[in-house]
C-alpha cells in the first residue's frame, strides 16, 4: 500500500476536475492545468466530499506501486497550484548584480558578465522585481521550480565571498581563503 497514494485530493468550492481516459483536467480560479495520467493508474471521483481517489491496478507490482503515489501527488500539486499560485524567490548578490523586468515577459540579468544576459520567461510564469530579489509565481509547480533552477544557474553562488543568484531561503555555506604563509 502506498502511505501517500491511498489519502483522498479533497477538491475545494470552484476547483473542477474533468478525468478522461489519459489525461486529468484540473480548472481554477488562478487556471487550468492538464495532468497525463500512466495507463496503470486509475483515478475516479467521489461526490459526497468532492475528492480525487488515486489507484493502480495491481498493488503487488513495484512500478505500478510507484506510480500510485507520484500521481496523487501530481494531482494534488495542480488542485492547490489552481487555487493559490506557487512561487520562489531568488537574490542576487553581488556589487553591480542587477535584474529588471523587460516586457513582462524577460529578464535582464547583470551579473558580472561582459554583456547582460536577458532571460525569456515561459508562458504561465510572472516575475516581480523588487530590487535585487526576483520573485516567480505561476500555476505549475514543477514550470516554477524548473524556471528559478534555470535563473540560477547562469551564476550560482559561489563559497568563497558568496556571490551570485541564490535562493532567498538558501544558506550559501562560507569556505575560508587561502591562509598566508610566512
Amino acid at each position: 500500500m502506498s502511505r501517500i497514494g491511498k489519502k483522498p485530493i479533497p477538491l475545494a468550492s470552484g476547483v473542477e476536475a474533468t478525468i478522461s481516459e489519459r489525461v486529468a483536467t484540473i480548472k481554477g480560479p488562478k487556471g487550468t492545468l492538464i495532468v497525463p495520467l500512466h495507463p496503470h493508474v486509475i483515478v475516479t471521483m467521489q461526490d459526497e466530499p468532492k475528492s480525487l481517489n488515486v489507484t493502480v491496478k495491481d498493488t503487488k507490482v513495484v512500478k505500478q506501486r510507484a506510480l500510485w503515489g507520484l500521481t496523487r501527488q501530481l494531482l494534488a500539486n495542480a488542485v492547490s497550484g489552481v487555487q493559490k499560485p506557487y512561487e520562489k524567490s531568488l537574490e542576487f548578490v553581488g556589487v553591480g548584480f542587477k535584474v529588471a523586468l523587460v516586457d513582462s515577459n524577460k529578464l535582464n540579468i547583470e551579473v558580472g558578465f561582459s554583456h547582460p544576459v536577458v532571460f525569456e520567461l515561459p508562458q504561465g510564469i510572472e516575475a516581480k522585481v523588487e530590487k535585487q530579489i526576483v520573485a516567480l509565481s505561476g500555476i505549475d509547480k514543477q514550470l516554477v521550480g524548473e524556471t528559478a533552477a534555470r535563473i540560477r544557474r547562469i551564476r550560482p553562488p559561489e563559497p568563497y565571498k558568496g556571490k551570485g543568484i541564490k535562493y532567498t531561503t538558501e544558506v550559501v555555506r562560507r569556505k575560508a581563503g587561502k591562509a598566508a604563509t610566512k
